[in-house]
């Protein structure tokens, strides 16, 4: 168990993270409406986004582990924000993180690590959708600097539902 900030420590992902990382999303396809995927993946179907999010450039990947077992706590991206060419210096970001290592600053550790290495990138803003209502992520995002912008209404259904996502953006 941890006991604070100071045993985790935060990299880029690597294939070798693909199960952990698979196994650590797969859980809130499953069991929480904060993505929208509705059928949980394989390591194999998950590989094309792993691959996607290389150590430089705008689109990344940051694990966080614990420092003695090397556990995948959690990860944070940069993806693309749209497929069309005027969206290259814009991403979207997203964090997910073990459900029994939340509260204890690893989304702000990933977050801090992801933005430091978007720093030198061409990118312009960041983006946030975050499926109401999730307290936690709208706090994490208004720390560091995401503005709310709009909410897309009743925009995905999961579990027999509609699901509001409400969008920040944070100048980069």
């Amino acid at each position: 168990m941890l006991s604070g900030r100071e045993e985790v420590q935060v990299r880029p992902g690597v294939e070798a993270d693909l199960t952990a990382l698979t196994a650590l999303y797969n859980h809130y396809v499953r069991e929480t409406p904060i993505t929208f995927d509705l059928e949980a993946f394989t390591p194999e179907e998950r590989r094309p986004w792993l691959l996607s999010h290389p150590e430089d450039g705008p689109h990344r990947l940051m694990v966080a582990t614990d420092a003695d077992s090397q556990q995948i706590l959690g990860y944070a991206t940069s993806s693309p924000h749209r497929p069309k060419a005027a969206y290259a210096t814009s991403v979207e970001t997203s964090v997910y993180v073990l459900p029994d290592a939340g509260r204890r600053g690893i989304g702000s550790l990933l977050y801090d690590a992801l933005f430091k290495a978007l720093a030198d990138e061409d990118v312009h803003r960041a983006y946030a959708g975050i499926t109401q209502p999730n307290e936690a992520s709208t706090r994490l995002h208004e720390r560091f600097g995401f503005q709310y912008v709009g909410t897309y209404s009743e925009v995905g259904r999961k579990f027999g539902r509609y699901w509001d996502v409400a969008w920040y953006e944070k100048e980069l």
